[in-house]
């Protein structure tokens, strides 16, 4: 969202008005579904103990271990039936404002497309295994479902502000980045990291990150990288948290950010929470699994 250049411009030949495509699960071939399966199981080898329950409980409610990649219709009437939620194939990356429309009507859009198996490690891309392994499982969550659909609802606007941006920012320290306390530990529910088995690890484990606790607006103030590790996670103490701080009119705090300073990665602020200084060591060495 917004950090990608956009496949296409208008909706390619095969696709609906609103961008969607059949996911024609039949056509998957035999690598593909393996590719599935290698990552899966290299994730669950990472994750418990280190992500969130509702993440964990959403792979087993979904059954998203039953080999190789999901069918969508048999996944959707589960998770339908827990939230409204379904999810919609997409043939690459989709403008804003259909993004926007999606999410606010409880769609969540996915790519159709899984990594080549030299491509485990990273793909610039989402692919299917980072939008249904990494994404859907937290849609589970009443919550969460309901942060999402909110946060859909309200892109519109901040685009029409000029304020998009900072809403990205939101969704990037929390739907793709985010961590948080769960019984005294760190745990992570963001599909960018649970999708990641490097990240997976240094996300709540490593001493370079900061680890700040949540606050909207300075979330929304903070620049982020996408090519390699965070340098700050910003840490909720709860979904419900996180459904209440942002369930609210986002008018005052748009009038703050018009011609607010951007906060650098790596700061540390006055009044902020922090759980973890970073030592910065990882991007100090150049990043991208720096030895």
């Amino acid at each position: 969202m917004a950090d990608f250049e956009h496949v296409f411009e208008k909706p390619p030949e095969g696709a609906a008005a609103d961008w969607t495509i059949p996911q024609n699960w039949s056509a998957y071939t035999e690598v593909e579904h393996q590719t599935w399966d290698t990552l899966y199981d290299r994730q669950m080898k990472i994750l418990p103990g280190r992500a969130c329950d509702a993440f964990l409980n959403g792979l087993k409610a979904l059954d998203l271990n039953t080999g190789g990649i999901p069918d969508f219709e048999t996944m959707n009437p589960k998770l339908q039936a827990l939230t409204g939620w379904t999810v919609v194939c997409v043939p690459g990356l989709v403008p804003d404002e259909v993004f926007f429309d999606h999410l606010a009507n409880r769609r969540f859009v996915s790519g159709q497309f899984i990594r080549k198996p030299d491509q485990l490690d990273y793909l610039q891309e989402p692919d299917i295994f980072h939008d249904v392994f990494g994404h859907v499982p937290m849609l589970t969550d009443p919550a969460f479902a309901a942060y999402m659909e909110a946060y859909g609802k309200g892109g519109q606007r901040a685009a029409s502000l000029g304020l998009l941006p900072n809403l990205a920012r939101l969704y990037w320290y929390t739907v793709e980045f985010g961590l948080m306390r769960e019984r005294g530990d760190l745990r992570i529910y963001g599909a960018g990291i649970v999708s990641s088995s490097t990240e997976s690890v240094f996300a709540v484990e490593d001493p370079s990150p900061n680890r700040i606790g949540f606050d909207l607006e300075r979330v929304m103030k903070t620049l982020y990288r996408i090519d390699d590790f965070q340098q700050v996670y910003f840490v909720i103490d709860s979904l419900e948290q996180l459904k209440r701080d942002t369930l609210q009119d986002f008018g005052p705090i748009y009038d703050r950010l018009k011609g607010a300073e951007d906060i650098a990665i790596d700061a540390i602020r006055p009044g902020d929470d922090v759980i973890t200084r970073g030592t910065q060591a990882y991007a100090e060495k150049g990043g991208r699994f720096a030895a």
